[in-house]
């Protein structure tokens, strides 16, 4: 925003001063607020087209820019860096933007509507969806919602595993359990088997349904039969997992159905034609050593069967046909040796495997009271997105996910994530935008509102704290675009916390609603109101209410 009208007036500039421009320059906001609210490295880049040294040609500039009334200073820095200080008024100015630009503030065309398919979660069908998922889940939908606020056209979807030996070892241990109501005993339930409590849950829901009539049909009938029902009953529940947690999904991709229309037989096809297949102990390999894998792999066992990297390189060219110009896959750390042989397949098939990136995310570390808490959804010791859900509730899980980047191992605090008090980061954000409303409600009862309002008056808008907000705020239209282009929503995180602690701190050291001093009371109103508008925008972005006023916990009585 404010970038924006500095490059174009330095570009006006040194166009009137008859100063050649052909390098392109950069507009900075520094790191350190002492050398200015913005630098410019233009003299750096141009100077030798001007036949000049950096300083020079830069206090040449500076010069001039500081008979302009926009500009408080104008000072040249190191080798020739300018450093920038902006008039009150321009902030103010830009604060009248903000304000009028509601929730719109800081979408743009960025991403020009460059297609994306965003791919996350994906989990095996196998059970309910654990907390791993949840982070996976909290990450990609705000990544879709942030690139598809600055210009992106997203796409999510989820790869359902629903053909292999794990859906195989589901049917088995649904079909146990079910033998168990029906009075045998199964003293050695297999290691491999799910032993969770809602595999007994689907056997008893299957009983009822269907009740004995499954013993009275062929074993291969009967176990196909269950492993539909079970691949169906799961899907719901994760689902209703995901819709819980504000996480939809634009298409549910199938491996069953990529088989069944031949995806499998064409990719192995299209490998031999390309030369990039050999035979070696009965077996079809796959020379991926030929394009940086460390090892060439097994395409199809000498029993016939295929490996799982065939029907996921099937997958993963419907990507590229269906026109994506990104393709984001958000794995897990444990891919880390298999996404090499992905981008061989994909290179091998003519395909541009700079299209295609992997976000891996890390380990999530789950305390409860301070112990770790042990997971393993085979023994059935599973701490489910539900269980989460219903512990900490949506916005602190979400929160609390996104907020460290996704290669960072994630220590998931359950009884932080629980207290209303600043200590918990999401309770402190949403405190900020409720304290705004009850300043809104104390305003209302003292008759002051921005109606009628003035923006003459946010010239008393002069103290550091209410032009720090200002910056902060314009601050976020880059900073978007940024996370949309690096991937990393956990600075949006970062970005929504240090807003609140500023808002906080300007409500504690000054008064807003004061009766003896209207004009002042609404320009910091008008102020408060922006900053209430710009939290709510980002809150949604992360997926996260907003609410009005934070409920109080009960006191246990004593």
């Amino acid at each position: 925003m404010l970038r924006h009208k500095i490059r174009e007036d330095l570009l006006r500039l040194t166009k009137k001063l008859g100063i050649a421009c052909p390098n392109d320059f950069t507009v900075e906001v520094p790191n350190n607020p002492d050398f200015g609210d913005y630098s410019s490295n233009i003299a750096l880049t141009n100077a030798k087209a001007n036949h000049t040294n950096p300083r020079k040609l830069a206090g040449k500039i500076t010069e001039a820019l500081g008979s302009r009334r926009d500009y408080k200073s104008a000072e040249i820095a190191g080798p020739g860096f300018i450093n920038l200080r902006l008039a009150n008024s321009v902030y103010h100015h830009a604060l009248s933007k903000i304000h009028a630009k509601g929730k719109n503030f800081g979408k743009s065309d960025h991403g020009k509507k460059r297609k994306v398919l965003l791919e996350f979660v994906s989990a095996n069908p196998t059970g309910p969806l654990n907390v791993v998922s949840a982070r996976a889940a909290a990450y990609g939908d705000t990544l879709y919602r942030i690139m598809q606020f600055v210009g992106y056209e997203p796409f999510r979807e989820f790869y359902v595993n629903d053909a292999g030996n794990q859906v195989d070892i589901l049917a088995e241990s649904l079909e146990m359990r079910y033998r168990e109501l029906h009075g045998e005993i199964i003293n050695d339930f297999p290691p491999e088997a799910y032993h969770g409590e809602y595999i007994k849950e689907l056997a008893i829901k299957l009983n009822n349904t269907d009740g004995s009539k499954l013993f009275h049909i062929a074993e291969k009938d009967r176990l196909e039969r269950m492993k539909e029902f079970a691949l169906r009953e799961i899907h719901t529940m994760q689902l209703e997992s995901l819709l819980r947690f504000d996480v939809e999904f634009d298409n549910w991709m199938s491996e069953k159905k990529l088989r069944q229309e031949g995806s499998i037989e064409e990719v192995l096809s299209y490998l031999a034609e390309a030369h990039v297949t050999f035979e070696k102990d009965d077996a079809i390999w796959f020379q991926s050593t030929k394009y940086g894998d460390e090892k060439d792999r097994v395409l199809m066992k000498a029993d016939g069967t295929i490996t799982y990297f065939v029907p996921d390189l099937a997958y993963h060219l419907t990507k590229y046909q269906r026109g994506f110009d990104i393709i984001i896959d958000v794995l897990g750390p444990d891919h880390h040796g298999y996404v090499p042989r992905l981008r061989a397949g994909i290179e091998s098939l003519g395909y541009d495997v700079n299209k295609l990136e992997v976000v891996y995310l890390q380990h999530i570390n789950l305390y409860q009271d301070g112990e770790l808490v042990k997971m393993s959804k085979r023994a059935g010791r599973i701490v489910s997105m539900d269980d989460l859900f219903f512990e900490v509730g949506k916005d602190a899980a979400r929160y609390f996910f996104l907020d460290r980047k996704p290669s960072a191992h994630l220590n998931f605090d359950m009884e932080l994530a629980k207290k209303q008090s600043a200590e918990n980061p999401v309770f402190y954000v949403q405190y900020a935008h409720a304290r705004i409303n009850s300043i809104q409600r104390k305003a209302k009862k003292a008759k002051i509102s921005l109606k009628n309002f003035d923006e003459k008056a946010l010239r008393k808008l002069d103290k550091p704290e209410e032009l720090a907000l200002i910056k902060k705020m314009l601050q976020l239209p880059e900073l978007l675009k940024s996370i949309a282009d690096t991937r990393e929503p956990h600075r949006l995180c970062t970005y929504v916390h240090d807003l609140a602690g500023m808002l906080h701190k300007y409500y504690a050291r000054y008064k807003i609603v004061d009766e003896n001093h209207i004009a002042l009371s609404e320009a910091r109103l008008f102020l408060l109101v922006s900053v209430k508008g710009v939290i709510r925008l980002v809150l949604g972005l992360l997926g996260i209410s907003a609410p009005e006023k934070m409920k109080k916990t009960k006191k246990k009585q004593a």
